[in-house]
């Protein structure tokens, strides 16, 4: 059975952990337990040398993305935020290939042509996130945003969050038939509401890992799925390693899939 490609985005460790042990030793546990792509977060660096960082990805043969917690658009502002520049080149210097971004606050007298001349300076690809938030967390935004990025061919993909579409009480099934042939990366992660009634990501059940098959049948195959949800335990390469076996196999070709 053909694998499609694995992330691990290290925030799936609990941000005490990462911060207190340096994302830098996340490196070789994610190659060995099967990952392809490693997402750096941000908001978790502490005293992380990029460059090392990078090296240590390119010494394994993984790949990149580097995740922030910018905004891409600010509300009352018509050009991209203005530390969109600076991340991207920061981005690069982690030895991303990607810098992952929320939407923010997209109207219709956003500047899309001062994004492009950004975008067309830079080597690193755009992926921009429906997150939990009112204006940036709903389908309708998400779709005129790509529909105008689509309109004047921006080099900009979709990074679709499962569990992030609950959070606004959206149905990630719907987002998928509308957005699905924009998204290039795919998060992970099931949802569950806690007694006190907060929203909490978790590990998939069988249950979940069904509806993650039929959103990819409206996403192009064998697109980079990642893991953000919890990985916990006493043996943190077998959890790790069990997950991503399990999101790697997900959107098989119906033909194999069939019993012969």
């Amino acid at each position: 059975m053909h694998t499609y490609p694995v992330s691990i985005s290290l925030s799936s460790y609990g941000a005490e952990l990462v911060r207190q042990q340096g994302q830098l030793s996340f490196v070789q546990l994610l190659a060995q337990a099967g990952a392809r792509r490693i997402e750096w977060r941000e908001e978790l660096l502490t005293v992380e040398q990029p460059a090392e960082l990078a090296q240590a990805v390119a010494a394994l043969g993984l790949e990149a993305v580097f995740s922030s917690p910018l905004e891409l658009w600010v509300a009352g502002r018509a050009q991209p935020n203005a530390e969109l520049s600076a991340t991207l080149d920061r981005a690069q210097a982690f030895g991303a290939r990607w810098l992952k971004v929320s939407l923010g606050y997209f109207t219709d007298t956003n500047d899309l042509e001062s994004l492009h001349a950004l975008l067309r300076r830079h080597p690193v690809r755009l992926l921009v996130e429906n997150d939990q938030t009112l204006h940036g967390g709903r389908i309708e935004p998400m779709q005129r945003f790509f529909s105008e990025v689509e309109r004047l061919g921006l080099p900009i993909k979709m990074t679709f969050d499962i569990g992030n579409w609950q959070w606004q009480d959206q149905s990630a099934l719907t987002a998928a038939r509308l957005l699905g042939r924009h998204v290039d990366y795919l998060h992970c992660k099931a949802v569950s509401r806690r007694a006190d009634g907060k929203l909490v990501a978790l590990p998939p059940g069988a249950t979940d890992l069904h509806q993650w098959e039929q959103l990819l049948s409206h996403m192009t195959q064998g697109i980079t799925r990642a893991v953000e949800f919890p990985l916990q335990g006493d043996d943190l390469l077998d959890v790790t390693a069990r997950q991503v076996a399990s999101l790697a196999v997900l959107g098989q070709p119906l033909a194999e899939n069939a019993h012969v």
